[in-house]
């Protein structure tokens, strides 16, 4: 049998983190044993309350839906209505997905985005936005300029905030120049918004608000995800909304492929969704850490930079490269990611993460203020 001309794999940037498994044996060695800041992981319990829910679903014989049911889908609706301001939503403008990652890898291939077509996303981005236009080919390009976008129309423009790496908020007069831009265009505008309830010294604003969107979810689309607002990473919870034609494209090669959402997770999230003081006392818990991380990485020379929202603090020793920050970190048995892993503009930076343990918080403070 022949062998295909070229193996998908090979159309894929190098998978970055296996780049630093010999700082984290460094750190592994150091007294005390590993702090791990490097993945934004949730490490806190799941919600009681969504974890009876769970447990009380879980007699689920029959096939979920690809496009979950109308419960699940209000409480989505009802969600952003509530916390965000996003009026106007139906049914048909929400999709259930199986985690954001799996819905942004593969969002380009069901969209038939292809060879020729162009996809941008932000100078500093989620590495999945690249790999997913490199799985079917698509040309890049890494951008916070839409000149520089020149006369070529992308196909699919990501915007992300708050952002992954630096927790970056874009203002709304910005999210509403995008959009504006987009539609003139014919691009289709996606913000990935998962950490939009991760936030701290800024309000960020969905694309769909109407103060943004003029009350018209045409070429928009918005992702969110329940990982790190109610840690259910280990769930897969997440939903897209907006445009619902756009959205009926995805549901007819998702029903193909049989990318559905497990009965049982469906009521978990419905829970999730309706139940808000979950997240509030899990946002203070990360508040905590955050002031006191921040304050131990300034006392030892860093400087942070944005950060007013997200799960991490965007941190840099000024002109030094981020990998001898990573080594510096390493050395006393702190674990961080190299801002490189999300583009060459974070070259100088290092990503570190305050989803540890209160007890492993506290030993990072310790080490970094001795």
């Amino acid at each position: 049998m022949a062998l295909p001309r070229a193996k998908v794999s090979q159309r894929l940037p190098d998978f970055p983190w296996d780049k630093l498994a010999p700082f984290k044996d460094k750190a592994s060695a150091y007294a005390g044993g590993l702090v791990d800041l490097s993945v934004g992981t949730p490490v806190d319990p799941t919600p009681a309350v969504v974890q009876k829910a769970l447990a009380e679903a879980t007699d689920s014989p029959g096939y979920p839906t690809t496009i979950g049911t109308p419960a699940l889908r209000q409480a989505a609706i009802d969600w952003l209505a509530r916390n965000h301001g996003v009026t106007g939503l139906g049914l048909d403008n929400v999709l259930p997905v199986i985690g954001s990652k799996e819905l942004i890898g593969s969002l380009p291939l069901h969209l038939g985005v292809g060879q020729g077509d162009l996809v941008a996303y932000p100078e500093l981005a989620y590495p999945t936005y690249e790999v997913s236009a490199a799985l079917v080919g698509a040309d890049t390009v890494a951008t916070d300029s839409l000149v520089a976008l020149g006369p070529k129309a992308p196909r699919i423009l990501w915007i992300n905030s708050p952002s992954n790496p630096s927790g970056r908020v874009l203002p709304v007069e910005h999210l509403r120049k995008t959009v504006e831009w987009a539609r003139e265009r014919g691009t289709l505008l996606i913000s990935d918004e998962c950490y939009i309830e991760c936030a701290w010294e800024a309000s960020p604003v969905s694309i769909l608000h109407p103060d943004v969107c003029g009350g018209s979810f045409d070429g928009l689309l918005a992702v969110h995800s329940l990982s790190k607002r109610s840690n259910l990473a280990g769930y897969r919870e997440a939903f897209v909304a907006g445009d619902a034609s756009v959205l009926g494209e995805l549901l007819a090669v998702r029903k193909n492929l049989g990318l559905m959402m497990p009965g049982p997770q469906q009521v978990a999230m419905i829970t999730a969704l309706g139940d808000d003081q979950h997240a509030k006392e899990q946002h203070a818990r990360y508040a905590a850490r955050r002031t006191k991380l921040k304050a131990a990485l300034e006392s030892a020379g860093f400087r942070i930079d944005h950060s007013e929202a997200s799960l991490y603090l965007w941190s840099t020793r000024g002109d030094e490269d981020c990998w001898d920050t990573v080594d510096w970190l390493a050395d006393r048995g702190i674990l961080a990611a190299p801002g490189s892993f999300y583009g060459r503009a974070g070259s100088n930076h290092v990503r570190i993460a305050f989803t540890a343990t209160d007890e492993r918080i506290a030993a990072a403070v310790a080490r970094l203020t001795e």
